[in-house]
């Protein structure tokens, strides 16, 4: 039997644009495979231009939809993120006192077009959930709201910081836990409009990986991979912060153990081939008569190429991507296997390792990161 998904209550408001809010945690929490449950402690009319209203939903009604989820279904992690008011954080942090799960909290104060969505009275309750927090994911503006990393660090909050509105074509997120247990992360700046819901989709992608048991550092790499490539593939919509694209990133970037989504196969006649695969059905997605290489994508995602070659048999390559490939290749030759080629870099982006099967078939094993999805010939 499959093991059931983790249970993650996301306790926050809504957009109506389906940018942020409970509309993007829950598509988060979809996509990587948990069960999302919500507590609305607001409902606001907004789009990628702004927010037009904000209506705060009770207090009580807040506590009831938690009561509800606990006292069912259970919980396996929490994300908080727009409380709404001083009331409700402290009614939210009276009920998470009675849970033994991990809790990511992304205090929300201000949207990405500029609203307000927290006053001074929510931000001092705020310490509350803090204290309780596995982990408060701020960005510099509310870093500083909430009185600055060396004073949330005296106090022992564990923080990741995220960088996004620092200046720069980098993008430095930083991990403060216990002293002397730092850690960072940099990556290259996506340049996009399309920003609306990234600390939301990130603590809900921090929370369902610590829900199904994952440690917090794996937890986060997920996370930032899973937003960048939700950036990637942003549709554009409105006229302001659109909103990223969940719907659109592929469950094989975010798995834990190896996944395969790739084979070559040879061909003789190169056009008789392309136009037998796009036939099919497959998008051809790479062209190369001159090289005799051609690449399609099916729907689900999953990648498939042709090579020409005159020797058929010896041509068909198979990928298996992992996010941990080189632990997975040091594992496997101190079980025995012999490599042709050991991880390295390669000019396209990915990493690889090649090992033969018992048959002779080339095994390919790599790890692509963003760059599973774009590659120098499709940027």
């Amino acid at each position: 039997m499959s093991k059931a998904p983790a249970r993650i209550l996301i306790i926050a408001g809504s957009d109506s644009g389906g940018g942020a809010g409970i509309q993007a945690d829950i598509k988060t929490v979809t996509m990587l495979g948990g069960h999302a449950m919500t507590a609305v402690t607001a409902i606001t009319a907004q789009n990628t231009l702004g927010v037009d209203a904000v209506h705060l939903v009770p207090t009580q009604m807040v506590i009831d939809q938690i009561s509800a989820v606990v006292s069912d279904i259970g919980v396996d992690a929490v994300k908080i993120g727009m409380i709404g008011n001083a009331a409700t954080a402290h009614a939210v942090a009276d009920c998470l006192t009675e849970l033994s799960c991990p809790i990511i909290f992304d205090p929300v104060m201000v949207a990405t077009s500029g609203a307000v969505l927290a006053d001074a009275d929510s931000i001092a309750a705020f310490e509350r959930l803090m204290r309780l927090a596995t982990l408060t994911t701020p960005n510099l503006p509310e870093l500083e709201a909430l009185g600055g990393k060396d004073a949330l660090l005296a106090r022992s909050f564990p923080l990741l910081i995220k960088g996004g509105h620092a200046d720069g074509d980098e993008i430095i997120d930083r991990l403060y836990l216990a002293p002397g247990q730092n850690e960072s992360w940099s990556d290259a700046r996506i340049q996009t409009r399309n920003t609306h819901g990234t600390g939301c989709t990130l603590a809900s992608a921090i929370a369902t990986g610590l829900g199904q048991g994952m440690e917090l550092v794996p937890a986060i790499e997920r996370a930032r991979l899973f937003v960048r490539l939700a950036l990637r593939e942003a549709p554009g919509f409105g006229q302001g912060h659109g909103p990223m694209g969940h719907q659109l990133v592929r469950e094989d970037a975010m798995v834990a153990g190896p996944s395969l989504n790739h084979v070559t196969v040879g061909c003789r006649d190169y056009a008789p081939s392309v136009n037998f695969y796009k036939a099919l059905g497959l998008e051809l997605i790479v062209d190369s008569p001159s090289s005799g290489y051609a690449r399609f994508e099916a729907p689900n995602g999953v990648t498939f190429s042709i090579h020409h070659s005159e020797n058929i048999a010896s041509s068909t390559i198979v990928y298996f991507e992992s996010k941990r490939l080189d632990a997975w290749v040091t594992e496997l030759t101190s079980q025995g296997f012999a490599f042709e080629q050991l991880p390295q870099d390669e000019s396209w982006g990915w990493r690889e390792a090649r090992l033969l099967d018992p048959a002779g078939n080339i095994v390919c094993l790599y790890n692509a990161g963003e760059n599973r999805r774009y590659p120098d010939w499709r940027i």
